[in-house]
């Protein structure tokens, strides 16, 4: 299943040690949740959405609901919790493990369909909603080679970009 949380952060001058601290320490504490297989952080190209991204492939809502999830970061963020805005998680309908983004493509989300990805040339892969907040209830995901987006004069509504912030980090279980 697809687990992803979105968020924006609203005080400029901690961002950047905020950034490092998810980055660096709770991405790696996630991957190493049992039922946890890939984590990948992103940030948003495109506005109309929150600026941070984190998707993830996890077993199923039950590892979100575990002591070992709680333990190791699940909801670690009292120190930032003040400056986190428009905060979102969903659970999607499995798609395998979430795509690898490398640093030469980028991630790109649309809620309104796959037409659009398909017009963009891309093969989407479609996720249902089936937890937590249940919305978008349809999204669908691509990824795109950088220098193609150079290309895309205009993207469609509700289309929206992502660029890899680190790379996929994979449970050492899952390989």
């Amino acid at each position: 299943m697809i687990y992803t949380v979105e968020c924006s952060f609203a005080d400029p001058a901690s961002e950047a040690e905020w950034n490092a601290f998810y980055s660096l320490e709770k991405l790696p504490a996630l991957i190493s949740v049992t039922g946890f297989h890939t984590s990948q952080r992103f940030k948003a190209l495109s506005d109309g959405c929150p600026t941070y991204l984190a998707v993830h492939t996890i077993d199923g809502l039950d590892v979100l609901t575990g002591e070992e999830y709680r333990q190791k970061g699940g909801g670690n963020f009292a120190t930032w919790q003040q400056h986190i805005t428009d905060w979102h998680r969903n659970l999607y309908s499995d798609i395998g493990l979430a795509p690898a983004v490398s640093a030469s493509e980028l991630l790109v989300l649309c809620a309104s369909g796959p037409d659009p990805l398909i017009q963009m040339g891309l093969t989407p892969l479609g996720m249902q909603a089936v937890a937590l907040e249940q919305f978008p209830e349809h999204r669908w995901l691509a990824t795109l080679p950088r220098q193609t987006a150079q290309l895309v004069e205009r993207l469609p509504d509700g289309v929206h970009l992502y660029s890899p912030m680190t790379d996929q980090l994979t449970s050492a279980r899952s390989a």
